[in-house]
């Protein structure tokens, strides 16, 4: 029986805490994590990628780094950066708590996107959510003054959720919604899961807050 291919190589565009404590010091100082001063944002939940590939493709002046727990979506993420040889995005796999509280100076990062996360729809479950107010906290910290947080979902009551606690945070200021507009092709979307979601008729809710 044949031996099946090796894992494809895919640093620097998928890294682990691991990589990071051996390759870094165990902190994402962004001048040396991606060889420039340019500002960073950062992509919790990232997926398959899409976002990552669309906005750093528009705006190669700006690094991009992406957090996904799911090592399978977070290496095809990595692949389609490593096809366009991306040098201003990366992927890392992880639980973002973790990377929030002990990898990121304060601070330091330009904004944070947060779009569909996984709403954890059993009542026992929601504990598991990412946003709570010890993450919102967590984005305080890290934030530039100025900056800001985004955060998309299709779940009416989650996205009430995170209203509720970025409206009232004291760190934050609301911002006006977002708005939709047409799609222009079938790659024009935040994420694939927004794709799937308003291709099927379902409303998207958005919202934006502001680093005081």
């Amino acid at each position: 029986m044949p031996k099946p291919p090796p894992p494809v190589d895919l640093k620097p565009y998928f890294l682990t805490l691991e990589d990071v404590d051996r390759e870094y010091g165990g902190a994402l100082r962004w001048r040396e994590f991606f060889g420039n001063d340019n500002r960073v944002e950062i992509d919790v939940g990232s997926g398959r990628g899409l976002f990552l590939v669309t906005a750093g493709l528009a705006h190669p002046e700006t690094n991009y780094l992406g957090i996904e727990l799911d090592y399978r979506e977070g290496r095809r993420a990595a692949r389609r950066l490593q096809k366009r040889e991306m040098a201003n995005v990366r992927v890392l796999g992880a639980n973002v708590h973790e990377v929030f509280e002990n990898y990121i100076q304060p601070h330091s990062v330009d904004a944070i996107h947060v779009y569909f996360p996984d709403p954890w729809w059993k009542r026992k479950h929601r504990r598991r959510r990412v946003f709570t107010d010890h993450f919102a906290d967590l984005c305080a910290t890290l934030l530039k003054p100025a900056a800001l947080l985004h955060s998309w979902t299709d779940v009416e009551e989650y996205f009430g959720v995170i209203s509720s606690l970025m409206d009232h945070h004291r760190d934050f200021e609301k911002q006006p919604k977002p708005k939709e507009r047409p799609a222009e092709h079938d790659l024009d979307y935040r994420t694939s899961f927004e794709r799937k979601k308003r291709q099927a008729g379902f409303p998207i809710y958005r919202g934006c807050w502001q680093r005081k």
